[in-house]
């Protein structure tokens, strides 16, 4: 049954990628990735772990990368989350995440991962459930589909270009139920393959917050956060972007590559006053397309071109993307 459900979703998420509307020959910076953020936030909205919309977005973003000509399957995984009710009683709630990877060979082994989770918050009590926290509305553009859609454009930029090392494309679910699809990811891979990985670039929470912020993990050395987080906030500056720096990565997807001493480099957006993301997270009344146009106007278009301005030169740079 669980093999027919996915066949079917399949074939309703190959329908859907063709009613994306088509780019133009050389699209501006940042207008794949806002027009693909708009698009899976609209059609996709409950990408909740195990859910049929989290598959039905998993199959869509495979299907992208096929089109674009990488390698791309959809690795499921089975885990599992508590969930408190009213009454306190705590219980498990099973899942199956779907996390889906496409692969851009280099001529080394060596190899840069760019990760974006793609579900959304699934409410862990009853108390989530009445404060619209999470569920099957939930758009989720900040968190995350706004990060996915840098990904495809990334993604896009890149497929062409021959580059020294190899590029990881991986969307994992899981994430808000403890980065299950992270810890999957990383469990699969072999001694020597955890070691070739030079650099994981986690894309999250990008549009609400006030500023971009480049964080570096604990164990990434300083050699690397110079070539890495220094030279993001060089570019930055070189395009007028406001950003900052932080130490240390907050806890999600990349926290689990950096406590396996892999470096990391994490891309989000954080309030200039707090340094923390925006109360939206999770909120179905506030990370949705009307609410962040109403009071963010222009906002999506605006902070996914200046994260591309940044990122492909930078990933080109560090991947050493010839012509």
């Amino acid at each position: 049954m669980h093999a027919a459900l996915r066949l079917t979703l399949a074939s309703l998420a190959l329908g859907a990628c063709f009613t994306l509307p088509a780019q133009a020959k050389a699209p501006q910076p940042g207008s794949v990735a806002s027009t693909q953020t708009r698009y899976i936030a609209t059609y996709f909205p409950g990408r909740m772990t195990g859910t049929p919309a989290e598959m039905l977005s998993a199959d869509y973003l495979r299907q992208q990368f096929a089109q674009m000509g990488y390698q791309s399957d959809i690795r499921t995984f089975n885990s599992r989350y508590l969930y408190t009710a009213k009454d306190n009683h705590k219980s498990w709630h099973n899942v199956t995440g779907s996390t889906v990877i496409a692969a851009h060979e280099g001529k080394a082994r060596q190899q840069i991962v760019i990760v974006a989770h793609l579900d959304t918050y699934a409410p862990h009590s009853d108390l989530d459930a009445e404060k619209n926290l999470g569920g099957l509305t939930l758009q989720g553009i900040d968190d995350n589909a706004a990060g996915l859609g840098v990904m495809l454009e990334l993604a896009d930029a890149l497929k062409q270009l021959k580059t020294e090392y190899g590029i990881r494309f991986v969307a994992t679910s899981g994430e808000e139920e403890g980065q299950l699809g992270a810890e999957n990811y990383l469990e699969r891979l072999s001694l020597a393959e955890k070691k070739n990985i030079l650099l994981v670039i986690n894309l999250d929470s990008l549009i609400v917050g006030d500023k971009l912020v480049f964080s570096s993990g604990k164990n990434t050395p300083a050699s690397v956060r110079k070539l890495t987080r220094d030279r993001a906030m060089t570019l930055a500056r070189r395009h007028g972007i406001q950003a900052t720096t932080r130490s240390g990565v907050a806890p999600g997807d990349a926290a689990v590559f950096d406590n396996a001493d892999i470096p990391v480099l994490t891309v989000e957006a954080a309030s200039a006053s707090s340094g923390k993301h925006s109360s939206s997270a999770h909120d179905i009344r506030l990370d949705n397309q009307q609410h962040i146009d109403q009071t963010l106007p222009g906002r999506i278009e605006k902070r996914t071109r200046d994260i591309i301005r940044i990122m492909l030169p930078l990933v080109k740079e560090l991947a050493k993307a010839g012509k």
